[in-house]
């Protein structure tokens, strides 16, 4: 196999030592927040997350250069269902401009907002160079396999660019009463099952082990050519241990390295990855390769 120079996002495979497929910006130029105090407080006391809370794209950006590594970096566009303002993915893009060896902005648009979602995120890629798209079913509160949402995920089919889906337990709203309303269903992986047979040519990529429905994850990964699993939010050391083993063979070029970051660090995750019982010739597919192929940032050779 051979790696590339630096590609059209201005990443060189050959520079860096792995690919984060899962960094929230969570502060933006106007000191603003993308989550209101509340939901904040209860993800950092959910991830025990001892690191600067609403990293800059620019504290995020010196980050992951000083630690050799590319990243995949987004906000989520909770609006209707929050209230809450979003940040925006026009700046998050512009900004990420300035460190194009380093930074791969992905998009978010609010699911709800329709015929205005759909144009956003066509002009997001057109005009702003986003490599992708962000999806919080349980934060926007939307049921993914919806077929009043299918316009939006017929644009991003088109544009050629993959959607990221949070899968699973969410540590926004835990530990709070009726978890602020935020509905753990909406992020049941069978429900993206549907999207990915109805798009086979958009490329997903299901974030997080999906817990309370690993195995179902595990299934729709090995039964869709076009979707993907990233290991963020969790400590390798607590992962599913049918989500090892499945990483280990039959998934081992379906499955993404993501921290999470600023709630999980990539420091962490490596280190307890190191200790993981996965095979040498594995953790190069996990930690880069694959990544670089959902992404197209160039790898060209045997993939076998």
């Amino acid at each position: 196999m051979t790696e590339t120079g630096p590609s059209a996002s201005g990443i060189d495979l050959a520079a860096i030592t792995a690919i984060d497929m899962h960094v929230h910006i969570e502060q933006d130029s106007h000191g603003c927040f993308a989550l209101d105090d509340q939901l904040m407080d209860a993800s950092a006391a959910y991830f025990k997350s001892s690191e600067h809370r609403a990293p800059t794209l620019e504290h995020v950006g010196g980050y992951y250069l000083q630690q050799g590594m590319a990243a995949v970096v987004f906000t989520v566009d909770a609006t209707t269902a929050t209230g809450h303002p979003t940040l925006s993915s026009e700046e998050i893009a512009d900004r990420a401009a300035a460190y194009p060896d380093v930074l791969i902005p992905f998009g978010s648009v609010d699911p709800h907002s329709g015929a205005a979602a759909v144009q956003r995120a066509r002009r997001l890629v057109t005009e702003h160079g986003v490599r992708g798209f962000k999806f919080h079913p349980s934060l926007q509160a939307f049921e993914p396999n919806d077929p009043a949402f299918y316009p939006l995920y017929e644009a991003i089919q088109e544009l050629g660019v993959p959607a990221l889906f949070h899968t699973g337990q969410t540590g926004i709203g835990a530990g709070l009463p009726g978890g602020r309303g935020i509905k753990l269903r909406y992020s049941a992986p069978m429900l993206i099952d549907d999207v990915a047979a109805d798009f086979p040519g958009l490329t997903i990529v299901m974030a997080h082990p999906s817990v309370p429905w690993q195995d179902e994850a595990i299934s729709i990964a090995t039964h869709k050519a076009n979707v993907y699993i990233d290991l963020s939010g969790w400590s390798p050391k607590y992962f599913p241990p049918q989500l090892v083993r499945a990483a280990n063979s039959f998934l081992r070029r379906k499955v993404l390295f993501g921290s999470d970051y600023p709630l999980l660090t990539p420091e962490r995750w490596l280190r307890d990855f190191e200790a993981l019982d996965v095979k040498p010739e594995v953790r190069p597919l996990i930690l880069k390769e694959n990544a670089a192929t959902v992404l197209g940032l160039g790898y060209q050779g045997d993939h076998q």
